[in-house]
């Protein structure tokens, strides 16, 4: 085994996102994340073909998440001892800006964030604040259908300079969007985009992602403008795809699908669209909505650093009629035979890990921070002590991968903050039942539950992996 040898300045913590967490006290509008509802209408409203509608037969989790408002005090107090250095977690926009168009922020809402973010000062916990993590004030939902109007960029703009203004040498660390990728798969839980009865989805798609890109870009330039100690990051959901075989076109076939990932990274990153997805597009009669001086923007609103959440690799093939066996973060995939699926059937690859940074790394020469890895599991609640060695030994292995990719294959690794590190509700799934934390939540699939915080093994594992600053791995 290589030697454990972490940067001394690593940035080890955790992270959790608003929508699955805070509940909706103190929220004076609602956003999209509130009209998911668990069960069989979730994925079809998810992917923004349901009308956005609420039902007192159905349950929204957001609504009451971990209630993390009443309790944010305790948890970053857990944190603190678990040791954490950085504590990654999202804001509210409709919290802040109620209708998302008002001219000043809400007092309330900003004082809540405050408290927050100098809670974490008070243990020395550097913030990293998601602006966008798959949350849209739905009152822009319903006026411009969200990303889709090229207004929103404005609006995001306006949100951000709050933030980076407020928080001002406070706050160092910034992602711009949550899993930016993640708007081809499940729109609306991404962006807020209704496409039901809509002629072609694909280009409101395009659309909205197009002005994703140029708003994160003007932020950029926006944060560095405001403080030029900011690092303001983009982010994508990552895994690198394998062949199912060495068949020439089973490789092809596999490496075009990669490609799909890198365009997000190609435009935030290297600041142009890349020639194969502008191809991809003419090919598809799309049209990419470029505006005069867009082509600037992306050039000169290059992200400081890629952050990346990675849970599972995938396996591709040529044959089509070799159909998608498993779903894993809603990406399909095929069954690799080499690897272990958790209970959700997602698979388990910490060498994935270090091939998706090495190829992340080679591309563009940035620094990477991994903002989500984790294990979704069911704990045994009736153990005086949560023993989830399953999830010790998912982390275990994923922090030896990156620790070979740093030392070995000689990647700029930022930090680690593995998902959730307290027990929240799962974006995919909506269920509680599914969880990651290092600290167990008192609540069940239905919301219900003493919402008591209980500290599991893992708990006293990661904090001995931040103690040690992972040499603790080398036993």
């Amino acid at each position: 085994m290589t030697k454990i040898n972490f940067p001394n300045n690593f940035l080890w913590g955790g992270a959790i996102a608003a929508n699955q967490t805070e509940g909706n006290i103190g929220l004076k509008e609602l956003s999209n994340s509130n009209f998911i509802p668990v069960g069989n209408r979730r994925f079809s409203v998810a992917e923004g073909m349901s009308a956005i509608q609420r039902s007192s037969l159905e349950y929204y989790p957001a609504d009451r998440g971990i209630n993390f408002i009443e309790h944010y005090k305790d948890d970053i107090k857990l944190f603190s001892e678990m040791g954490f250095k950085v504590f990654r977690f999202s804001i509210t926009w409709s919290r802040l800006y109620p209708q998302g168009e008002e001219k000043y922020p809400d007092s309330d809402g900003l004082k809540l964030y405050d408290d927050i973010v100098n809670e974490c000062l008070k243990y020395n916990i550097e913030p990293l604040i998601t602006i966008s993590h798959f949350d849209v004030p739905i009152k822009l939902v319903e006026k411009y259908n969200s990303w889709a109007n090229r207004k929103m960029i404005d609006l995001y703009l306006n949100f951000c300079k709050t933030l980076f203004v407020h928080f001002k040498e406070r706050v160092h660390y910034w992602i711009t969007f949550n899993e930016i990728n993640m708007i081809l798969y499940m729109p609306f839980m991404s962006s807020g985009l209704i496409l039901e009865n809509l002629d072609n989805p694909e280009q409101i798609k395009l659309d909205a992602l197009h002005h994703e890109f140029i708003a994160s870009a003007l932020a950029v330039k926006l944060g560095h403008e405001i403080d030029k100690n900011n690092q303001i990051g983009c982010m994508v959901a990552a895994g690198d795809l394998y062949p199912r075989t060495c068949a020439p076109n089973d490789v092809l076939k596999t490496q075009k699908e990669n490609q799909r990932n890198y365009f997000f990274t190609d435009v935030q990153l290297r600041g142009k669209y890349p020639n194969f997805a502008l191809k991809y597009f003419k090919k598809k009669g799309l049209k990419v909505p470029f505006k005069s001086g867009d082509r600037t923007i992306l050039e000169s609103g290059i992200a400081d650093y890629l952050a990346i959440s990675y849970y599972n690799s995938g396996t591709m093939s040529s044959n089509k009629s070799e159909l998608c066996e498993i779903k894993g973060n809603v990406f399909p995939s095929l069954t690799n035979p080499y690897l272990k699926k958790s209970e959700w059937g997602w698979q388990i690859d910490p060498v994935g890990l270090r091939i998706t940074l090495n190829s992340l790394f080679d591309r563009y020469e940035k620094p990477i921070f991994i903002v989500e890895n984790g294990l979704g599991a069911k704990d045994n609640a009736n153990q005086t002590l949560i023993q989830d060695d399953y999830r010790i030994s998912y982390l275990k292995a994923h922090i030896l991968a990156v620790n070979d990719a740093i030392n070995v294959d000689g990647v700029d690794v930022i930090g680690y903050t593995p998902w959730g590190c307290i027990d929240l509700v799962s974006a995919s799934s909506g269920e509680m039942s599914k969880r990651y934390g290092f600290i167990y939540v008192d609540e069940n699939d239905k919301g219900e539950g003493s919402m008591i915080r209980r500290k599991k093994k893992s708990f006293y594992w990661y904090k001995d992996v931040i103690r040690t600053n992972g040499k603790s791995l080398e036993n």
